[in-house]
């Protein structure tokens, strides 16, 4: 039997009433690249516009092996237990050579996976920059209208430009584990630059020696930085997911700094900057799909000359962009 098409209207009453199948729908619509999706996509986005922005938007990146997975279903257990409701929309590295994605982050939560409160969604990373999915900045919004208060965005992880994840969030999360030889190898001054707070997570067992000199290399070397646009001193906390000590200190420092941030001012001023960002990269990204579809056979013919080495790809990108622009020279 066919499944019966659902209105954007019904999606959103699904949405606004925390209907988790009609969520689930509402961000397969939004994520699909069909050309004839893209007005219903639209219009529930704008739907969903008054009821967003009233969540903490928290992004968690980290080395690999810091256990960001487990970090956030422990971190998130104990926000549920607190009465708030938590969505967690993970960033699974897509392959570059098959394109495909893991998308395994439910069975490395296994607590949030089957706890009323939290909603999971893991999405393929693709070819997008900055270890967040193409559409994951609205996917937060349409999370906020379906009533979360806690939306965390785990990162593909150390290894490209996050600076995706931070134009989207209010806090960003960098975990780190301790005894990894040299403490900055793997890591690059930009992404500790960017940190709102540094974890140094596994603190337990045997690597507690080697968790505290974590903590006070990160905590000297921290105050070597310029300081934050925040004025606010970027913490350094010692943690363990796995037997679930620290975890109220990242929160306490978490809701410290969303206070501080949002007595300053900051934190309106973030989120009118991180607007205006994603403005600019949704223009580019259409402006980007248009040229693409509306000169197809243009772009394949100067994509050989630049292959063949009969053009460069200035020269190239400068003739489309003239064919565009002054089409009566043609």
């Amino acid at each position: 039997m066919e499944r019966r098409t659902i209105s954007t209207d019904e999606l959103f009453a699904g949405i606004r009433q925390g209907d988790r199948v009609s969520l689930g729908r509402a961000i397969t619509l939004i994520e699909s690249i069909r050309p004839a999706d893209r007005q219903p996509a639209n219009d529930l986005i704008e739907a969903c516009l008054p009821f967003s922005g009233q969540s903490v938007r928290i992004g968690v990146s980290g080395t690999p092996g810091a256990g960001k997975s487990t970090f956030i279903d422990a971190y998130g257990s104990m926000l549920s237990k607190k009465g708030h409701q938590i969505a967690v929309l993970a960033i699974d590295p897509s392959s570059g050579i098959h394109h495909g994605s893991i998308l395994g982050d439910k069975t490395r939560m296994d607590r949030l996976a089957r706890d009323p409160h939290a909603f999971i969604r893991p999405s393929p990373a693709g070819s997008t920059l900055g270890g967040v999915a193409r559409k994951t900045r609205e996917t937060i919004l349409l999370c906020e209208a379906a009533g979360f208060t806690h939306i965390l965005i785990e990162t593909v992880g150390v290894g490209q430009s996050e600076t995706a994840v931070q134009a989207m969030t209010d806090l960003f999360l960098l975990l780190l584990i301790p005894g990894a030889g040299d403490e900055l190898q793997g890591i690059k001054r930009g992404i500790v630059e960017m940190a709102d707070l540094v974890i140094i997570n596994k603190a337990d067992g045997d690597r507690m020696r080697l968790a505290e000199e974590a903590k006070l290399h990160y905590h000297r070397a921290i105050h070597l930085f310029p300081m934050r646009t925040s004025g606010q001193v970027v913490p350094v906390l010692l943690a363990s997911s796995q037997e679930e000590t620290g975890l109220e200190k990242v929160d306490e420092a978490i809701d410290e700094i969303l206070k501080a941030v949002q007595k300053n001012g900051h934190f309106a001023r973030q989120r009118r900057e991180q607007a205006g960002f994603w403005f600019q990269e949704s223009l580019i990204d259409q402006l980007s799909t248009w040229v693409f579809t509306r000169y197809a056979a243009d772009v394949r013919q100067l994509k050989e000359d630049v292959l063949s080495e009969k053009t460069s790809p200035f020269s190239a990108a400068d003739l489309l962009m003239r064919k565009i622009t002054r089409p009566e020279e043609g």
